[in-house]
């Protein structure tokens, strides 16, 4: 649940902070107010891209930060994407913030700790969803349709997609293997060359960075050589030595110790640390007995770096990628030589590889086509819930030809509707409508989400639904009267299981809001400055009066303004 929203310098806003609550908040306010501002902030913080156009003019940088709460499985796994990419999780809280600089430059922090913004939309789906206006149809593509019903489904692609990989990489081996005769002797040209490039180099793992060390020893031998000696003089050799003074100061400790018997464990104590420090004299000695200024060994250290270097370049760009390159040459030459005995073998797998991803495919194809059967009807009876009067069919195609294989499976999942009785069905992106458009999204999404809170059901039924904060963007655009009652009464009722959040222009869906804010821009200073602030009582009827009737509010607007919270509320 979002707790917390806050704005710094973000387009008009100078600074807000909006605290949310569970259930339906809505905000309404004039046109041009900066409604929507607030819903592309917090787009920000679930990964969006971000861009210096929304710094305030004359600030230095943008700020946007939130704090949402969670338990169950939902604050689990934020747990664990948490933890993967090394930062610590707060007990049911996350703090959010990102700050956006000139230049599209900018910082993520996660619990106060720096991130990266592919973390932020690692977590996101964990947290909220945004649907703005007409967005959903817009990207309407086949993936989102399909990906829509897999939320539904609950459907699980490891599989399918591990399988389309496997296959798709024999068949890729296949087709180098088949390539026509001159492509295939470019080839091994070009393979030849490599491989023997690579081998006439003889690679060892980790032969760079020891030659590497090396080579900073001998480039700095007589500064090594100077330290060492002077070390192991101050610590042995000198006439002020540390094991001299050491010595010494053992004696008087010894003669002490004879008339105090406490001072016998500061004696051994000095004992050990003489022993230690002769050590590291004797190590410091032998280490500068070992050193050799060789010119000629550093300048074949240097060709051979040099060497290591050009060959990182074109092959890897590490050493142990540049050893893999060579080693994976070698097989597809050896390949090439032995052609058609490959070939078989690798057929044998292509067909083994695509039988398991056809069992696999097919098996998410008859749990999307179950799912479509129970998701039609919820769909259609939210839809006319909503003032409508529509039919609603999902079609999952099934195409099993090789050309169609991909890593999401076999299908594609068309929505039909129609809206009218008598007309054909037609494909959902296809609508004209905006009101319609409108409704067929928001009932889409209740039935989702819906359906998402019984899968969790039936997998645990002792636990309970993880919520999301679910947030429309005038999703209400093209509708009024009957159908923005039905609206409001839909986006009451998804609140009942998440917070909901919802722009809204309509005074109909407004007087159904658990929690009501109000958005205004005044000019102040010579600048405009938008503020946010909850609304309650008499200030909330005027508002919704206003929004009746528009600037002008009178007696008439204010008493159906107050019969329609109190019937709504």
């Amino acid at each position: 649940m979002l707790a917390e929203l806050r704005l710094e310098n973000y387009a008009v806003i100078d600074n807000v902070a909006i605290e949310f609550a569970p259930g339906l908040n809505l905000l309404t306010g004039e046109t041009g107010a900066g409604k929507s501002i607030l819903i592309d902030a917090l787009g920000l913080l679930l990964g969006e891209k971000a861009s210096s156009d929304v710094i305030r003019t004359g600030a230095e940088r943008a700020v946007v930060a939130a704090v949402f709460e969670s338990d169950g499985a939902a604050a689990r796994a934020i747990e664990g994407i948490l933890e993967t990419n090394g930062l610590d999780a707060e007990n049911g809280s996350l703090i959010l913030r990102r700050e956006i600089a000139p230049g599209g430059k900018g910082r993520v922090f996660i619990n106060n700790q720096p991130a990266i913004v592919a973390v932020l939309k690692q977590i996101a789906p964990h947290l909220a969803v945004i649907h703005a206006q007409n967005e959903s149809i817009v990207n309407f593509d086949a993936a989102a349709r399909q990906d829509l019903l897999d939320a539904y489904a609950g459907v699980e692609l490891k599989d399918v997609s591990a399988a389309y990989d496997r296959w798709k990489q024999i068949r890729g081996r296949i087709a180098e293997l088949e390539q026509d005769e001159q492509d295939r002797m470019r080839l091994l040209d070009l393979w030849n060359f490599q491989s023997r490039e690579i081998e006439e180099a003889r690679l060892r793992a980790g032969e760079d960075e020891q030659l590497e060390s090396e080579k900073r020893v001998l480039a700095n031998a007589e500064k090594i050589y100077g330290a060492a000696i002077n070390a192991f003089d101050l610590l042995y050799e000198g006439n002020a030595s540390t094991s001299s003074s050491l010595r010494a100061a053992q004696k008087h400790l010894e003669e002490l110790a004879r008339y105090e018997p406490k001072f016998q464990e500061a004696h051994s104590a000095l004992d050990s640390a003489r022993i230690s420090v002769e050590d590291v004299g004797a190590t410091l000695r032998d280490y500068a007995g070992g050193i050799q200024a060789s010119p000629e060994r550093l300048a074949e250290i240097e060709e051979r770096l040099a060497l290591l270097d050009r060959l990182k370049r074109k092959y890897g760009p590490t050493l142990d990628q540049a050893i893999a390159f060579g080693e994976d040459t070698r097989r597809k030459l050896s390949e090439m030589e032995n052609k058609d005995q490959v070939l078989l073998e690798l057929r044998a797998m292509l067909a083994v590889a695509g039988g398991e991803y056809r069992k696999a495919a097919r098996a998410v194809s008859r749990k999307r086509s179950e799912a479509g059967r129970k998701l039609e009807k919820l769909v259609e009876a939210e839809i006319n819930d909503l003032a409508m009067r529509a039919s609603f069919r999902i079609a999952v195609e099934e195409n099993d030809d090789e050309a169609h294989w991909t890593s999401s499976g076999i299908n594609q999942v068309v929505y039909l509707i129609s809206t009218n009785t008598g007309e054909a069905m037609r494909p959902l992106e296809q609508i004209a409508s905006g009101g319609e458009l409108s409704r067929v999204m928001l009932a889409l999404k209740a039935s989702v989400e819906a359906g998402k809170g019984s899968v969790a059901r039936a997998a645990s039924p002792a636990s309970k639904a993880a919520q999301r904060t679910l947030v429309f963007d005038e999703i209400d655009t093209g509708i009024g009267g009957r159908a923005a009652e039905a609206v409001g009464k839909k986006l009451k009722a998804l609140a009942k299981g998440n917070q909901v959040l919802c722009v809204t222009h309509l005074p109909q869906i407004a007087t159904f809001a658990d929690h009501h804010y109000l958005i205004e821009k005044r000019e102040s200073g010579g600048r405009a400055k938008t503020s946010v602030r909850q609304i309650t009582g008499e200030e909330r009827t005027e508002e919704v009066a206003r929004m009746l009737s528009g600037a002008k509010l009178t007696e008439t607007s204010r008493k159906h303004a107050e019969q329609m919270i109190k019937a709504n509320g």
